[in-house]
């Protein structure tokens, strides 16, 4: 799984098992304000090394992690390798089959209509699509 990520498309995200999915949105400080896709975990890419534990006790029963940013062009990448990464190297088994990363983003997500939250809980209640 080392640093091999792939890309999915928010209707391929709406098509998955939901009850099998995180969304991990690594945006920073915009995820305070912002409206973020419902039932996402926050992990601000900033402090995203070292909150990986953190990440991993809060998607445990999850076997796809689907990461983003903004745009899905540098944090969300970024973060969803470091994540592959981190995973093939501590050889724990997390259940974690398939780490993606959402194209265009939360912009993308937005743009195109899909459902968002504005709710200001961290973490959010709602039940993500």
């Amino acid at each position: 799984m080392a640093g091999l990520v792939s890309y999915i498309s928010a209707s391929q995200l709406l098509n998955l098992n939901q009850t099998n999915v995180a969304i991990v949105d690594v945006r920073d400080d915009e995820r305070s304000y912002d409206p973020h896709i419902a039932g996402s975990l926050h992990y601000a890419s900033e402090t995203f090394s070292q909150r990986i534990p953190h990440l991993i006790r809060d998607v445990k029963g999850k076997d796809t992690l689907v990461f983003h940013c903004a745009l899905s062009q540098v944090r969300g990448p970024s973060c969803a390798r470091f994540f592959a990464d981190y995973l093939s190297e501590v050889k724990e088994d997390t259940g974690i089959k398939k780490i993606v990363v959402l194209e265009r983003g939360f912009s993308g997500w937005e743009a195109s209509g899909r459902p968002v939250c504005l709710c200001t809980e961290i973490p959010c209640k709602g039940a993500h699509p």
